[in-house]
């Protein structure tokens, strides 16, 4: 991978997708920073990082993707290269919290931004964002954040686990991303199976997580036994 490190940046996705626009950058260019000072998550959320303790990367993947149908895909992929990966250095209760985010146990220790260009000759370039919790320990205000120190009491290189979450990730998309990654994807589904309480435009009501649908919306089980869709802004897990 051609790797560029920077001391500080304001966002690693950002910086990645304008150096691309102005030099056409080879697939699985990847960017890191030590600081990140506009880190964003899900719909717009910020993220705070500790200085230096974190893995903040930014992974270019273009020339694969061909449809949008096959964005999500691209979604549960990062997700499950970052599980394997992480299953790699013994990181336990390891799981995925639709649609996103990185959970060991019930904390999140990590989470994605995908942002996707859609050139006019069809082709598809993707900036994937990485924000994964390494070596921080507190985490003020965030009661459900956590980091692999925490959770192993152990210090980690950084880089050694950037390094094995893109060379999961590149032998995915050497094989175009292939369909198991679904199901790997939708096995390590956290909570996947089991009743839970949502909320959706104010109400509250138990549902079950049984998958989700190929267009990214997380597919429910109700108390009627009918099955619902939701997308990402539309529904919120309670736990």
């Amino acid at each position: 991978m051609q790797l560029i490190k920077l001391s500080a940046i304001d966002s690693t996705n950002d910086y990645l997708k304008q150096l691309n626009a102005r030099n056409d950058l080879k697939s699985f260019t990847v960017v890191t920073a030590e600081v990140q000072t506009a880190g964003r998550g899900q719909m717009g959320a910020q993220w705070l990082t500790e200085d230096g303790k974190n893995l903040i990367t930014s992974i270019l993947i273009k020339d694969v993707l061909t449809e949008t149908a096959q964005v999500f895909l691209l979604n549960a992929a990062v997700a499950v290269a970052i599980v394997t990966a992480l299953k790699n250095f013994d990181i336990p209760d390891l799981s995925i919290k639709w649609p996103n985010d990185i959970l060991s146990a019930n904390k999140k220790i990590g989470g994605i931004l995908i942002e996707n260009s859609f050139r006019e000759d069809g082709r598809i370039d993707s900036v994937i964002g990485i924000g994964l919790n390494v070596n921080q320990t507190h985490f003020p205000g965030l009661p459900k954040a956590s980091s692999l120190r925490n959770v192993t009491g152990m210090d980690w290189d950084k880089h050694a686990i950037l390094e094995s979450i893109v060379a999961v990730l590149k032998q995915d998309a050497q094989r175009n991303f292939p369909a198991e990654i679904w199901d790997t994807y939708t096995g390590l589904l956290f909570r996947k199976g089991l009743p839970t309480a949502f909320e959706s435009d104010g109400r509250q009501f138990m549902g079950i997580v049984s998958g989700v649908s190929q267009d990214g919306r997380l597919q429910l089980l109700l108390e009627d036994e009918s099955v619902a869709l939701f997308g990402i802004k539309e529904i919120t897990m309670l736990y």
